[in-house]
């Protein structure tokens, strides 16, 4: 969409999104905000209560998109929830394999917000939550022996993956990740 026809809010939406990956929910102030979205402050508060609440809707609209990736895996594999969890092996280890990548928004969100009562951090424990319970139905869905012990241990690969690639640690992330996958689905 050209970014004149844009509205204000959306402007200001994708602005945050960006700033908030790139540079952290707490390294960017509202003024930063505003200026990328060419607006003011006013213009932000205007739409947006405040930060936490733009801070908030981020992360509604990252927990979305992490939900369609699995619907659309579904959509993609109706009758085969082992394609379904290594497609979402693959989407992670695709996600990680990117020269911009920046870690975990989710982690990296956690990681800022110390207040387990804040509702963008309740928001992500909440799809998490709901994420380890999709991922245990599809390991019991394909057979895997200890489906609740499987999802356990492909979640902590997924998400250890995540931080691996942030720090450099690991040689050909993507190639290990996959082939770590497919090991937990056929030794659990």
């Amino acid at each position: 969409m050209n970014v004149e026809k844009q509205s204000i809010r959306d402007r200001l939406f994708d602005a945050a999104s960006q700033l908030f990956y790139a540079e952290g929910i707490r390294g960017v102030g509202v003024e930063a905000i505003a200026k990328a979205a060419r607006t003011t402050k006013m213009g932000l508060y205007r739409h947006f209560e405040s930060k936490d609440v733009l801070i908030t809707e981020w992360v509604g609209q990252l927990v979305a998109q992490y939900a369609a990736v699995m619907d659309g895996l579904e959509a993609r594999y109706p009758d085969d929830a082992r394609g379904q969890l290594m497609g979402f092996a693959e989407f992670i280890a695709d996600d990680v394999a990117r020269a911009s990548y920046r870690g975990c928004p989710f982690i990296n969100t956690i990681a800022e917000l110390p207040d387990v009562d804040h509702p963008a951090r309740q928001l992500i424990e909440a799809h998490k939550a709901r994420q380890l319970r999709r991922i245990g139905a599809l390991c019991a869905k394909a057979g895997v022996a200890e489906p609740k012990l499987a999802a356990i241990h492909l979640t902590l690969l997924l998400e250890g993956a995540q931080t691996a690639a942030q720090n450099g640690s690991v040689p050909r992330l993507r190639e290990n990740l996959l082939k770590l996958a497919e090991m937990v689905l056929n030794a659990v």
